[in-house]
């Protein structure tokens, strides 16, 4: 049984087809600043952690397009996906037909659960824990981390770049180890498929990699 966490970026980057990860500075050290931690924007991290600790436990013997589902709403709920995309698409995003970017959202969103899940597919006695405070880092945006303890006591650190929006506090980055920026390589792969293939390609790379993640089960 394999670790989902410990080779959780060297997979999505596979995933991604990226050789090497961005280091993002992101956060300039003069603007952040720890806070009490709002539970309107720790109650997301909280659900989503609960989710990724089920789809865990229920393991790949459980089918894919099973564990999706239970996922799912999890990472609807804590992500606003669409400020995600859009920071990876970058500029060609305003100019982006809707009927384009409709079709680019769900694949994002299926790829976007489908990685999660290919990450955090079975269970060891790993618990999380998130931080009782936040980092205030401007732009009325906040950092709330999360940590996952393995059982033999290493941990891996997980800080979510949250802002609050209509929809509530929501996930816009993630960074694997307070510095790794999931948009960041997410923006170098995504401006290589629509520099070369436009959307079509970038949306064809998204189902493609989705159908390897879940060995080509339908998701939903």
């Amino acid at each position: 049984m394999t670790n989902p966490i410990a080779t959780a970026m060297p997979r999505r980057a596979v995933a991604l087809g990226i050789g090497a990860l961005w280091m993002a500075a992101l956060l300039p050290q003069a603007a952040r600043a720890d806070v009490a931690a709002d539970p309107a924007a720790v109650a997301p991290i909280e659900r989503l952690n609960a989710g990724l600790l089920a789809v865990m436990k229920a393991g790949t013997q459980t089918p894919f397009d099973r564990r999706f589902a239970t996922l799912a709403p999890a990472i609807d709920g804590a992500f606003d996906l669409d400020a995600v995309l859009a920071a990876s698409v970058g500029l060609k995003w305003q100019s982006m037909p809707e009927n384009q970017r409709s079709v680019l959202r769900d694949a994002f969103r299926r790829y976007t659960i489908s990685s999660y899940l290919a990450n955090f597919d079975s269970y060891s006695g790993q618990s999380f824990r998130v931080s009782p405070s936040v980092r205030s880092v401007g732009k009325g945006e906040v950092v709330v981390s999360s940590t996952l303890n393995r059982a033999d006591g290493s941990t891996l650190k997980l800080d979510y770049v949250m802002r609050n929006g209509p929809a509530g506090w929501r996930v816009v980055d993630v960074l694997l180890d307070g510095s790794i920026s999931r948009v960041a390589v997410q923006r170098s792969d995504f401006r290589y498929l629509l520099k070369n293939g436009g959307v079509p390609a970038l949306t064809e790379s998204l189902t493609h990699k989705v159908a390897s993640l879940s060995g080509g089960m339908q998701t939903s």
